[in-house]
């Protein structure tokens, strides 16, 4: 009658030597990448910290309108003080609010400099005088400016 034939099972699941392969070329794409990713990561902190400043540069002089008095920023070396100037003497008494920010704290090779320090935003929305804000890390440089008429922006 019929006569049954066994029928080999094929093996399944990789051998040694397609594993090798496999982790081999995921290490040579690995070794490539890597010197592009340090240099977009480093390019990354300092556009981190450009966005940040901006941020709270455009913050204060929200909170200027909004509480209809004088908002402070001093920079001094890589950090800078937000003060809620209330009586809009320029100087921070009790009860007024201070913030403190270190750029480093976030990113370690971003370093600032200012031409005109200390800002001041008027509850108009307008800043005291024009000022230009560098940070400064490996991969370059951006600016900030601050026009008197209050304006931030990245250039």
């Amino acid at each position: 009658m019929f006569l049954r034939t066994k029928t080999q099972k094929k093996p399944s699941g990789f051998t040694i030597i397609e594993i090798v392969v496999v982790i081999v070329i995921i290490a040579v794409m690995a070794a490539i990448a890597a010197p592009n990713l340090r240099k977009y990561m480093i390019q990354r902190r300092l556009n981190g910290a450009a966005r940040q400043v901006m941020s709270d540069l455009m913050l204060a002089r929200m909170q200027a309108v909004s509480k209809n008095n004088d908002f402070k920023i001093t920079f001094e070396g890589n950090s800078y003080t937000t003060l809620d100037d209330k009586d809009n003497d320029h100087v921070a008494d009790a009860g007024e609010a201070t913030v403190t920010k270190n750029i480093q704290t976030n990113y370690h090779d971003v370093s600032l400099s200012v031409t005109n320090t200390p800002i001041y935003f008027k509850p108009r929305g307008t800043a005291s005088e024009g000022t230009t804000i560098t940070l400064t890390n490996p991969a370059g440089s951006k600016t900030l400016t601050v026009s008197i008429t209050g304006r931030v922006k990245k250039d």
